[in-house]
């Protein structure tokens, strides 16, 4: 049998002090923020009266940048973020978005009403809105979204993974951006185009 004091004794007091170390793992209060960041988020689209009627103009084709939008965010979970607790750093960014994704999600939720919907498509009685978090933004859902995949990316995730999964996250947006663009610019022509030029995707400064 192996004598675990004599090999102790046998090894310098770093190596020593390492055999007998003990991962410190992630704290309750990284999850209950990330929670609290979530629930803040997802609860104005719980509320919504979302319009029942089926879309007058639909582009199924957008579902493949929600499938790469919902990939980007399991890759956010696949380290093992619960063995370490973050860095305080991370933890104010992380706070910092969610706080911004949460605002934009009510304020876009409230302008946009009944017309949002998760595919890409029009109703019948669409109207283009420009006011609230329109005005600095033209998708400010998907800016919401991006801030929401910062804070828990922040908060949990490995940088080369947390890298790849926001460059899969915006190809999927980016998807799903020119998509709808294109149907807003059928339905209200140079009205959209004028807007298109003056106000930001959903990254601010960046058209």
């Amino acid at each position: 049998m192996i004598d675990v004091d004599a090999m102790a004794t046998l090894q310098p007091k770093s190596v020593q002090r390492c055999l007998f170390c003990t991962i410190l793992p992630m704290p309750a209060y990284p999850y209950a923020i990330l929670a609290a960041g979530w629930f803040f988020w997802l609860t104005p689209f719980l509320l919504i009266k979302r319009n029942p009627a089926p879309g007058a103009k639909l582009d199924r084709r957008a579902r493949w940048g929600v499938l790469l939008e919902a990939l980007a965010y399991s890759m956010l979970w696949w380290g093992n973020f619960w063995t370490r607790p973050p860095q305080g750093w991370r933890i104010v960014l992380s706070i910092f978005f969610f706080l911004i994704g949460g605002l934009l999600s009510w304020t876009s939720a409230r302008a946009l009403g009944r017309q949002w919907r998760i595919d890409a498509g029009l109703n019948p009685d669409h109207q283009l809105v420009r006011s609230g978090a329109y005005r600095l933004v033209r998708h400010p859902i998907y800016t919401s979204m991006f801030c929401m995949l910062l804070g828990t990316g922040f908060m949990i995730t490995p940088f080369p993974m947390f890298l790849l999964s926001i460059l899969l996250f915006i190809i999927g947006t980016e998807i799903r951006i020119r998509i709808e663009d294109a149907l807003l610019t059928s339905r209200f022509g140079d009205e959209f185009r004028d807007y298109q030029r003056a106000v930001s995707a959903y990254i601010p400064f960046i058209k």
